[in-house]
């Protein structure tokens, strides 16, 4: 498909727009010239200062690469010493208890929706693989879930229909972090950006009827996660977008609300400061484990031992740096009159293994009664099955409490110090952790590669996030000359490289020579070395990963 239109925009000139991609079924009734239009003039608009922050983004690395810390801004002291709270939250997002998050496919709209979480997360970031397919259908399939007209019957005759209007989720969509292009749609040659592409798109299309239901439906409203924000500026930006965005459309300003996932370590630094450049459409933030473990391996991975993760599945949000961060969390939310949300509980319950079923219960139910005692007012969930696990360790404590906003959280301050002391983690870098980071790298790459954004693998819900930190992880350890505890051997590029082929031997005896074939392994691990291996850091594997996809 491909097609070039005129469109008013920032500037007198008319823009050229190319709309191109692979066919996709339905896609006139979402890229219609006046919704594109719409996202053109987003794109017109804060297209510059995008690339500006983007480029603040190296300068900001540059500088904490310099001085080997991170501290709180001296120049907004001010905001952080203020009297001030965000707008008070709208009744759908009062109780945000259990969330749960996944892709915008379409058996995955309506079993998010029914799943008895207050909240979906309806994910065109880290949980979708950003193929032209994936980012129209999942709009068609928004759509298509607000007219109440979606199904969807499996290959095995199974039919899924969503529950009546009063039971679903409450939707709340992730749009694409500021460094993603969409390169399906261009204005003058150039990419929008995926973010606006994802917001303008659902914003156009949803914004009136979600307002429109609202008298009737409590649960309708244009919400939204902002993902991968590294500072107060990008908030701002965002903010600006909902103005022009609401604006344009003719709804009322403070209309759009949005959560924040503090998934960086420089955003851990500015929460306040965030909130408040949002304080008129925010709804609270969001603790965001893998990306934040990812970021900190980005920012700080030349700044000596101090800095070097162990095995990742032996840092836990218990680990003293993660409860700091934490701690800071519910602490700058509760001040300002905003929710905290709790990070992801990415185990798979099996329903053909009772032990392995039994164990990811138990781990689900530890994590989110922590979460809720630390005076969280919400949490995440991967699967359907832990909606009722996470809901009882919540239900202990707010009772008949929609949040607990009211509690300020730990009284003990958070420093500078305690957010950045990573040794303090313990545990150690081992060939079985770096054996899993190859398995869980490649496998997930691979998937990506097909279209496929949230992958079980081990009995974990992996996305975009959890390879990044098993890929940096890797790059870390090879560049601070890690000595693997467990076996005595060093970290290495060459050793990384046997264990990719290992791993490939395995899958093609595991998957049998036509199932290993009709995959993309090869591609996989070779873009998976890439990004693990290359000698300098790619800030996202990502960005060298989009041109592989459809």
């Amino acid at each position: 498909m491909a097609a070039d239109q005129g469109s008013a925009g920032a500037s007198s000139a008319a823009p050229v727009v190319t709309v191109a991609g692979p066919r996709v079924a339905r896609a006139e009734e979402v890229l219609t010239p006046e919704a594109v239009s719409f996202v053109v003039g987003l794109h017109r608009a804060f297209e510059g200062r995008r690339q500006e922050l983007l480029a603040r983004r190296k300068t900001r690395r540059a500088e904490i690469a310099a001085a080997g810390t991170l501290d709180f801004l001296p120049g907004t002291a001010e905001v952080r010493a203020g009297d001030w709270q965000v707008a008070e939250a709208p009744r759908a997002l009062q109780d945000r208890r259990v969330e749960i998050t996944g892709p915008t496919d379409r058996k995955m709209v309506i079993n998010a929706l029914n799943s008895g979480a207050r909240v979906w997360l309806a994910d065109f970031e880290d949980a979708t693989s950003p193929t032209w397919e994936n980012v129209v259908s999942g709009q068609v399939n928004l759509i298509d879930a607000f007219e109440g007209r979606i199904d969807f019957t499996s290959p095995a005759g199974k039919a899924y229909t969503l529950k009546p209007a009063a039971e679903l989720a409450t939707v709340v969509v992730r749009p694409r972090g500021w460094h993603l292009d969409e390169t399906h749609l261009l204005v003058d040659g150039a990419p929008v950006a995926g973010g606006l592409f994802d917001f303008g798109l659902y914003f156009f299309h949803n914004a009136a009827r979600l307002i429109a239901r609202g008298a009737e439906d409590p649960n309708s409203g244009p919400y939204f996660y902002l993902p991968k924000t590294e500072s107060h500026l990008e908030a701002r930006l965002w903010n600006d977008v909902f103005t022009h965005a609401q604006a344009e459309l003719g709804i009322p300003h403070g209309t759009i609300r949005a959560t924040v996932l503090i998934e960086t370590i420089t955003a851990a630094f500015e929460m306040e400061e965030i909130l408040f450049e949002l304080r008129d459409h925010a709804a609270g933030l969001n603790a965001g484990r893998w990306d934040y473990l990812f970021s900190i391996v980005k920012n700080f991975r030349d700044a000596g031992d101090h800095y070097i993760l162990p095995d990742r599945n032996t840092v836990t949000m218990a680990s003293p740096f993660m409860a700091a961060y934490t701690r800071l969390l519910v602490q700058t939310c509760h001040r300002r009159g905003a929710h905290a949300i709790g990070g992801m509980a990415a185990f798979i319950p099996s329903r053909k293994d009772p032990e392995v079923n039994a164990a990811a219960l138990e781990k689900v139910k530890a994590d989110k009664d922590r979460e809720a005692a630390g005076g969280f007012d919400g949490s995440w969930v991967a699967h359907p099955d832990l909606v009722p696990v996470a809901r009882a360790c919540f239900d202990a404590v707010l009772g008949d409490r929609p949040n607990q906003k009211s509690s300020p959280g730990s009284p003990e301050p958070v420093t500078a110090e305690q957010l950045l002391d990573i040794a303090g983690a313990g545990g150690s870098c081992t060939r079985a952790g770096l054996h899993n980071a190859v398995q869980v790298g490649v496998r997930y790459i691979e998937a990506w590669l097909r279209g496929l954004g949230a992958v079980g693998i081990f009995n974990m819900m992996e996305d975009a996030a959890t390879a990044e930190i098993s890929r940096s992880q890797i790059w870390q350890w090879i560049n601070n000359g890690v000595v693997l505890a467990d076996t005595g051997e060093k970290a290495t590029a060459e050793l990384v490289r046997r264990l990719v082929a290992e791993e490939l031997a395995e899958l093609r005896t595991e998957l049998g020579d036509a199932a290993y074939a009709a995959g993309r392994w090869t591609e996989a691990a070779r873009l998976f070395e890439q990004v693990a291996l290359a000698e300098e850091f790619v800030d996202f594997l990502t960005l060298p990963a989009l041109p592989l996809l459809d």
